[in-house]
């Protein structure tokens, strides 16, 4: 008795769906027949055409799409890439070339030893402004991970009075221009001693609402219940954080540690009012070191010292990309 049971059973779920096939397919040949008044093969055979119409033009249309798609993505790729290919070519052009009316889009005679005399031109101090901006790179990125790692640790795990209005406020601030905050950070400086010095473009820039939001997601993500069986066993917040929540929000710190680095390898504005001379860094250095009494620049020579400066950040974004990528996935921000 089981056995039928389950026998109509299968039969219901075998036949059910074969009848609805079905009877669609007759209403279908009814309306052909209908609309064309002819007899069941002949609909057979303009239902059949039909379908292969459909299909091509389904196919016609994907094709489209790809195109427009990738040639879209192509003239985008050629936009961002032209400014390097340029940039890279008048590097190795002679002065004369560089200084013709007419523009060359590739180097008559490439000439390697730009990059020679760029990096050793008299009046330019090009390995010093490569020291400063990596000093200051490095230091700015170890004090932005720590102030980030801490705070971001203490609004997503620790409860305190007031922790949710004061992490409003604190994104709240986001909203405020850079700009608006230079004249006040320059008395600052100006009067704690620090002009012309590592710390006034180190110090500035520990905190960063950004990365600390960036952070605080990810750290979110982490289940309370390791939290609490972690304070169980008698670890401390400190130690908790530095042996667990550390190690599974590695992917976004790296993202912070590159992010920062650009950033400040690429700064101009704020090192440039608060440092001069030998002080300054790359940025800096190379609008001014090429740059005679009557304000002409050898662009070959300026060309190739900024490739020169380019390429390490070129070089870790290309090749550290899907780390940046990962660690903005796993924070929960998507873009």
């Amino acid at each position: 008795m089981v056995l039928l049971r389950y026998f109509i059973c299968v039969l219901i779920i075998v036949l059910v769906p074969l009848a609805v096939f079905r009877k669609k397919v007759l209403s279908n040949r009814e309306i052909v027949t209908k609309r064309y008044g002819t007899n069941l093969d002949t609909t057979n055979t303009m239902i059949g055409d039909s379908v292969s119409e459909v299909i091509r033009r389904e196919k016609t249309i994907k094709i489209i799409k790809y195109i427009v798609t990738y040639t879209f993505l192509t003239a985008v790729a050629i936009f961002i890439i032209a400014p390097f290919y340029w940039m890279i070519i008048t590097s190795l052009k002679s002065t004369e070339e560089v200084n013709l009316p007419d523009p060359t889009y590739f180097p008559r005679k490439i000439i390697w030893s730009n990059y020679r005399v760029a990096m050793t031109m008299s009046g330019t101090y090009f390995g010093r402004y490569m020291i400063n901006t990596v000093i200051v790179g490095v230091f700015s990125t170890i004090g932005t991970l720590i102030t980030t790692v801490l705070s971001a640790f203490a609004f997503a795990r620790l409860n305190f009075k007031g922790r949710d209005i004061l992490f409003t406020v604190f994104l709240a601030t986001m909203m405020i221009p850079g700009e608006m905050m230079v004249i006040t950070n320059y008395i600052t400086v100006s009067r704690l001693g620090w002009i012309n010095t590592y710390q006034a473009m180190i110090v500035p820039f520990w905190v960063s609402v950004f990365y600390i939001y960036l952070l605080r997601q990810n750290f979110k993500q982490i289940p309370n219940e390791l939290y609490y069986a972690a304070k169980v066993d008698g670890t401390g917040d400190f130690q908790y954080l530095l042996k667990i929540m550390v190690p599974i929000a590695m992917p976004t710190l790296i993202t912070i540690t590159i992010l920062k680095l650009m950033g400040a390898w690429n700064s101009y504005v704020w090192p440039n009012l608060v440092t001069e001379g030998k002080m300054r860094l790359i940025t800096n250095g190379l609008r001014t070191a090429f740059t005679d009494d009557q304000g002409r620049s050898p662009y070959n020579l300026q060309m190739a010292a900024t490739t020169v400066v380019t390429a390490p950040l070129l070089f870790i974004f290309i090749f550290l990309r899907k780390y940046i990528m990962r660690g903005v996935s796993r924070s929960g921000i998507k873009g």
